[in-house]
């Protein structure tokens, strides 16, 4: 990268106008819930719109690698680190507001879904009970379209706000996105900056239930004790991703700190001192003896970053 190249991202980096909070060289294992990954060149907490504009149009014109994140609730980030720069949403993003008119949370990316959940339940609004304990943003939620098979975030989007390079802020329904299974048809270049969700109003003790059912099963189910992405892979077409490497034998399977759970199979857990090698290469072990055995490729929905 040319010096020129460099200089330009620099210089707006250290603007004193820039509505941002920078760090050089910050290990991205404080912002993964792995607990894992070498350093980001530069982590940007941007704190405007005008800010993430700014930041991504300068990295798109200067070639420098860029990506958003969330929480990291479902990234692996490699141990040499990312060579360019990660931006988080701050401030205009937090915030959350209910429409009494419309029946609708107007809800910022940044803003952790668990807080929105509760928000709903305080005032007996339905519909959000799946997501009760998810671990991550709005924003990342949305982009995974986070939830069961059975019911799932996108179905509650009534708007969606994205930004992307040279072309700003673009506002679309909920229904002009496609919402797959763990998958959606936003591009890697989009920001989600904002959405609407739709909620109904519902009796409490329902709503009370339905969230104590989902916590209950998700407690049961899912290691809660060690570091860990949330699932691995995807769930192929009627067939669970957790049976499959069980059954090839792989639960409790460890390589360096790095363990398949022995709680559930399709969770990798960082033991202790795990390296992004090492979960990789148990994610890689998986996909080879599940497909060895049963013909069958799994799909991870873990995010890789800075993997060659």
């Amino acid at each position: 990268m040319t010096a020129r190249h460099t200089s330009e991202l620099e210089a707006l980096l250290v603007d004193d106008a820039f509505d941002g909070d920078v760090y050089p060289n910050e290990p991205m294992s404080r912002h993964t819930m792995y607990r894992i990954g070498g350093p980001a060149r530069f982590y940007v907490q941007v704190g405007s719109v005008g800010a993430l504009k700014r930041l991504v149009e300068t990295c798109e014109r200067t070639g420098v690698p860029w990506t958003a994140v969330g929480r990291g609730s479902n990234l692996l980030v490699a141990d040499e680190g990312y060579p360019g720069v990660v931006v988080t949403l701050g401030r205009d993003f937090r915030t959350c507001r209910f429409d009494e008119e419309t029946k609708r949370f107007c809800v910022g990316a940044g803003v952790p879904l668990s807080s929105v959940v509760q928000e709903a339940f305080r005032r007996s609004l339905a519909g959000l009970e799946f997501a009760v304990g998810t671990p991550g943003t709005v924003g990342g939620a949305l982009r995974m379209n986070a939830g069961t098979r059975e019911e799932w975030i996108g179905a509650r989007v009534v708007s969606v706000t994205t930004l992307s390079p040279g072309e700003g802020l673009m506002r679309r329904a909920g229904d002009e996105v496609a919402w797959g299974y763990r998958q959606t048809s936003f591009r890697p270049d989009e920001v989600i900056v904002e959405c609407e969700l739709s909620v109904e109003p519902a009796d409490p003790f329902f709503i009370r239930g339905k969230m104590e059912a989902s916590h209950a099963r998700r407690k049961k189910t899912q290691p809660q004790a060690s570091p860990s992405c949330g699932s691995v892979f995807r769930n192929p077409e009627g067939r669970s991703a957790g049976a499959l490497i069980e059954e090839a034998g792989l639960k409790g399977r460890r390589i360096g700190g790095a363990q398949v759970s022995e709680v559930h199979a399709n969770f990798i857990v960082n033991t202790g001192g795990a390296t992004a090698r090492d979960v990789r290469d148990l994610i890689e072990l998986a996909q080879r003896e599940v497909y060895e055995a049963y013909g069958i490729e799994l799909q991870p929905e873990v995010r890789f970053l800075g993997f060659a």
